[in-house]
């Protein structure tokens, strides 16, 4: 979901810089001189070296200092802390003067007779770095912290001072990366008065840390989990009330203008994030966001580059040279916004597929998020590489650690969730695009789409193509071995899914899409079984109950030698290739039941339909679907084929010959040396069939809109097939031999 899935801002791993990272953020100013004290200190700040400059006063001198300054006895404290931080040190001694320095920190909470004690900005700045210093440097620190909720919650407070904002949110990301128990947002004082009062710079930053909170910990929703482990998670969550993410979430969408706020920072362009930040500020701002040194070599090596050049344009034209480092350069402004921009979008994909799907979905059309992803699609989310893109050392440019292939995959995320069954799908388009589907309707003399007439015209799309015809653009260059294939055909894919549009095939047909599909498939003949099944999918989609499609699959695959390869993927791995499968076995269905020249023309010659009508090929599919899935080890991911045996099914009980496909199975089994294996599994799929989707609306809704059969339908055929009754010819046990009866097992994970 997704690769992954790519989920960008969860975990600590990502926000963890390593103690060599911190040491190379010396580089952007030079090599402090041995001699200067400040210099050393600040170094000591950012390093954790510099300190042993200063732990060489004495204890007195730093006492006496620490009188006059009010430094409220950090200095000794340090120098504590450096003697008890060496190896083989007494880590207790080392947590408890760590402890002092959260004291210190959260002064401002104890009262004292009515009065709250005070604490300067740069004082609970130094405490704050030492503290995340500490935790990159010391194991176990960070989850010490962590445990100590009043602490995390009352570093949120630390947030409403700009000068301290960037050390609490980095030390607030690394915690919360560690903490076993999701924090809530409606216990942070004045939630929503401390969100409004970020500037935009503040809400990017922050949206890091809204990224641990707002997605559940749990990892239930991924595709490799079992539907049984799902099943009882919901039944448990249900019983709890609503999780803490989607507390957090509602919190932050009752915040006004958040939503608002979030698509202006995803759509703005570069030349408007400039703001009136000093260099300095912009270099520190930077520095929370290096994940590794690697990261910090391959800035500084576009800085340089692009400095040599300025230097020699300024040196030829006689101009003087405006230094690099009082101006950042170009590409790391990119950079900046791009890193921005990719956990603003990942935020508002979880808010897309949260509880408040449709008053996001509201929001988003509302304020335009959709044109203006449009408008930067070339020159920021889809941008050619230059010969100084950034790439870290070692990977390349198709490496998925690259912020660009990041934000590429992010981008791509939102998208499938955006046109997900939701009518704001059309506006991915624009008014032309609008009205070609109108035309296509027209000239098939079938009914407008609904969702398409009450698409508001003012929100969607502008310039010469929308967002849908810009992604096939791009998708149709790709190259073969690219990890972006997976995730455009799953964004395009969304935008079918639901109930079958003629005119949304017709024109993704138009632009091309099959054959760019089938030369996938089938000339570069593609190995990676993630993509394989996202095209198989999207085929599936594409071609249902469309009798232009199977004439133009029929063009292309025009030869026995190229069907035979496309037979092989498909036969390659069922879990991957089934949703065609039964999106072709629907079509035959349908076109055998309809009167028209056209459709008797593509049954007569179409290889892939004449290929499932027969009888032996519906069986084989059908025995290998039933074999590769159990109870047990069933999830999203391959659920799809138990559905897919029950269409086969379905379809053979409206023609009567259901009792014909269950002897046939019995006799397969017979064959296979293993008789009631299959059937005994099959009846307790069924069974799991029956609790999964009769308490799950929205399961069954898809079910009846992608088959166009009736959900009372699969209810009743279920039923029929789970009849007790041995004398029933449409029974399973009718057909498994007492010996063999295995059908009243219990549902548990194993």
């Amino acid at each position: 979901m997704a690769a992954a899935p790519v989920a960008a801002g969860s975990g600590a791993g990502r926000g963890r810089r390593s103690a060599a990272t911190v040491a190379a953020w010396g580089g952007w100013g030079g090599r402090p001189r041995p001699g200067n004290i400040l210099l050393q200190l600040r170094q000591g700040q950012l390093t954790g070296r510099g300190l042993v400059r200063a732990v060489q006063f004495t204890e007195t001198f730093l006492t006496e200092r620490d009188k006059q300054s009010k430094w409220s006895g950090i200095p000794q404290l340090l120098l504590k802390l450096h003697t008890t931080s060496h190896l083989h040190s007494d880590f207790v001694e080392c947590q408890n003067i760590l402890k002092l320095l959260v004291e210190i920190l959260m002064r401002p909470t104890i009262s004292i007779r009515g009065q709250k004690l005070k604490i300067s900005d740069e004082m609970s700045k130094d405490c704050l770095s030492i503290l995340y210093n500490t935790c990159v440097c010391t194991e176990g620190v960070t989850k010490r912290l962590a445990e100590k909720n009043d602490f995390v919650i009352f570093l949120f407070t630390l947030m409403t001072s700009k000068k301290t904002f960037l050390q609490t949110a980095t030390l607030i990301e690394d915690i919360l990366g560690v903490k076993k128990e999701m924090i809530r947002l409606d216990e942070v004082p004045n939630l929503s008065s401390l969100v409004s009062n970020f500037d935009q710079q503040q809400l990017a930053n922050f949206c890091r840390i809204l990224a641990v909170t707002i997605s559940e910990m749990d990892t239930g929703n991924d595709d490799k989990h079992t539907l049984l482990a799902k099943n009882a998670q919901q039944k448990k969550s249900l019983s709890l009330g609503p999780s803490a993410a989607e507390i957090n979430q509602a919190a932050l969408l009752s915040i006004p203008g958040f939503v608002e706020r979030l698509c202006k920072l995803a759509t703005r362009k570069v030349s408007e994030s400039t703001g009136t930040a000093s260099f300095l500020q912009e270099l520190e701002e930077w520095y929370t966001w290096l994940d590794n040194a690697l990261v910090l070599d391959a800035l500084m090596r576009v800085a340089n580059e692009e400095s040599e050049h300025n230097q020699g344009a300024s040196e030829e034209n006689g101009l003087p040279h405006t230094s690099a480092r009082t101006q950042l350069p170009q590409s790391m402004k990119i950079m900046h916004e791009i890193m921005y921009k990719l956990e603003v979008l990942y935020v508002l994909c979880v808010l897309l597929m949260g509880r408040q799907r449709n008053q996001v979905h509201r929001m988003i059309a509302e304020f335009k998020l959709i044109p203006g992803l449009n408008n930067l699609f070339d020159k920021l989310i889809w941008r050619k590489h230059s010969a100084s893109a950034l790439v870290l050392h070692g990977h390349n440019q198709n490496c998925d650690c690259s912020p660009d292939i990041t934000l590429k995959i992010q981008f791509l995320r939102l998208l499938q969730s955006f046109s997900d069954h939701h009518e704001n799908k059309y506006l991915l388009l624009n008014n032309q695009e609008l009205n070609e589907l109108s035309a296509i309707s027209l000239k098939a003399n079938i009914p407008e789409v609904e969702a398409v007439l009450n698409t508001d015209r003012s929100l969607v799309c502008d310039g010469k193509r929308g967002l849908l015809t810009r992604l096939l653009q791009v998708m149709k260059k790709e190259p073969a071995e690219s990890s972006f294939r997976f995730w455009q055909a799953r964004a395009v894919e969304s935008f079918l899914r639901g109930t079958t549009s003629y005119a949304d095939q017709m024109f993704l047909l138009k632009r091309g899409l099959l054959e760019h599909i089938l030369y996938c498939i089938v000339d570069s003949e593609c190995k990676s079984r993630d993509v394989l099944q996202s095209y198989f999918d999207l085929l599936g989609e594409l071609m249902k109950f469309n009798v232009d499609a199977f004439k133009r699959f029929n063009k292309y695959i025009n030869t026995d030698a190229k069907f035979q390869v496309f037979l092989k993927q498909i036969n390659s791995s069922l879990v991957d290739s089934n949703m065609l499968v039964r999106c072709v076995t629907l079509s035959l269905d349908r076109f055998e039941n309809q009167v028209d020249m056209k459709v008797a023309e593509v049954l007569s010659e179409c290889r892939l339909l004449a290929y499932i009508s027969q009888v032996p090929t519906q069986m084989s599919f059908l025995f290998r679907l039933i074999n590769i899935i159990h109870v047990q080890t069933l999830t999203q991911e391959n659920v799809s084929c138990l559905n897919t045996s029950l269409v086969i099914l379905m379809l053979a009980r409206r023609k009567e010959r259901l009792p014909l496909y269950l002897r046939l199975l019995q006799r397969m089994e017979h064959s296979k040396k293993y008789p009631g294996f299959l059937l005994n599994n099959f009846h307790n799929l069924l069974r799991f069939w029956q609790q999964h989707y009769l308490h799950k609306d929205k399961d069954s809704t898809c079910l009846e809109n992608s088959s166009c059969i009736s959900f009372s339908y699969w209810k009743e055929t279920v039923s029929i097939l789970l009849n007790p009754d041995r004398q029933s010819p449409s029974a399973l046990v009718s057909y498994i031999e007492e010996p063999y009866m295995d059908i009243d097992r219990d549902f548990t994970e194993e």
